[in-house]
């Protein structure tokens, strides 16, 4: 991303993951079952819904899956992205034409590259450095405009300065965007994606490019708008990919009673969040709820479920034995560790976010 969700992330805004932007807006949800309703956004009924009840969980029967853990999954520099440099709470970030300067609370040994380096920066995020802290953008060299052209893997779209110190990326996503269209690609039959929580949509885009059919859901209307100026730019736009401004446990229960189903399910809540209508997300009240959700959504033969998690005090066993769980007497393999990306100055490793998956 879902404002209020931010690294997660580093900064994703929320009406706008960052703005998640990201920023996260809203709590987003993800994609639409149904046919390949392409390049339309739709937006849910405003009618006011009574709150639901809390999902009344039972642990499933049956074996438990195999497990993989540790996983660190890296991201190396490369010429669409680097980690130039970390250290005293900052990183120097290398974003196509970019040198950007952010907070970073993770990076707390010293830096490795002279001042000067850090001194080159196109941009340096000033102001709240929480999570979710609002702030702005300095430009010590010349104004930079809002948005600018960015590439991953060959797909264009937009980095975006926000309010909330996101660009409209979180690059660490890269692994599990590759391990997802390898899925795709091996299946070797149409596949429906479900995005929750979708923010700017360059995972739908990659999954989309794959072959899949992808419903992409976030609470954020301007994050969805942003996800669908992507599409465009990556010269997507006769891919099927259906945008839903929605909370996205509100579309999940739907997808459910609909019959709806998905051969892979992305989710990465923020810890905390409101939705469109007021909805509240409290990550460790409601993710079990959305973990078993989500395993009642899955065609009859599943791929893969992948669940990222940012900005949280737990540890990855703890969301690794809740995807067990939940996937109980499904086979398959829950691997669970961290996203990790590896730095160009000095070699070390920044941790950004914890995640689990579960793969058939």
């Amino acid at each position: 991303m879902k404002s209020f969700r931010d690294k997660r992330r580093d900064n994703r805004p929320q009406p706008a993951r960052s703005e998640q932007a990201r920023p996260r807006d809203a709590f987003a949800a993800g994609r639409q079952q149904a046919a390949p309703a392409k390049r339309r956004e739709t937006k849910q009924t405003d009618r006011q819904e009574p709150k639901p009840a809390r999902r009344v969980l039972a642990r499933r029967e049956g074996l438990l899956p195999a497990e993989r853990l540790p996983l660190i999954l890296e991201v190396a520099p490369n010429a669409d992205y680097a980690l130039l440099d970390s250290g005293a709470g900052e990183k120097l970030e290398q974003y196509g034409p970019y040198r950007i300067v952010r907070p970073e609370g993770q990076a707390i040994w010293q830096r490795a590259l002279p001042a000067q380096e850090w001194e080159h920066a196109d941009a340096i995020f000033t102001g709240d450095t929480d999570e979710e802290g609002i702030g702005r953008w300095r430009f010590p060299k010349a104004p930079l405009g809002e948005t600018w052209p960015m590439k991953h893997d060959g797909i264009d779209y937009l980095g975006r300065f926000t309010s909330f110190r996101h660009v409209g990326v979180f690059p660490e996503q890269a692994s599990h965007w590759d391990h997802m269209a390898g899925l795709i690609a091996a299946a070797k039959r149409p596949v429906k994606v479900l995005n929750l929580f979708g923010y700017t949509g360059l995972a739908s885009l990659v999954a989309a490019r794959a072959g899949a059919e992808v419903t992409h859901v976030d609470a954020s209307k301007k994050a969805i708008g942003w996800a669908r100026e992507n599409q465009e730019m990556a010269g997507l736009a006769d891919k099927p990919i259906r945008w839903i401004v929605e909370d996205a446990v509100k579309f999940a229960e739907r997808e459910e009673r609909r019959g709806s189903r998905y051969d892979i399910v992305l989710f990465d809540p923020p810890a905390y969040g409101r939705g469109p209508k007021g909805e509240v997300w409290q990550l460790f009240e409601d993710l079990p709820g959305l973990a078993d959700l989500c395993r009642s959504i899955l065609t009859p033969k599943p791929l893969a479920v992948i669940l990222t998690a940012y900005s949280i005090r737990a540890s990855f066993f703890a969301v690794h034995a809740l995807m067990r769980d939940t996937f109980a007497g499904m086979g398959g393999t829950v691997e669970s560790g961290e996203l990790i990306i590896r730095e160009k100055s000095a070699g070390r490793a920044l941790s950004t976010s914890l995640f689990s998956r579960w793969v058939a």
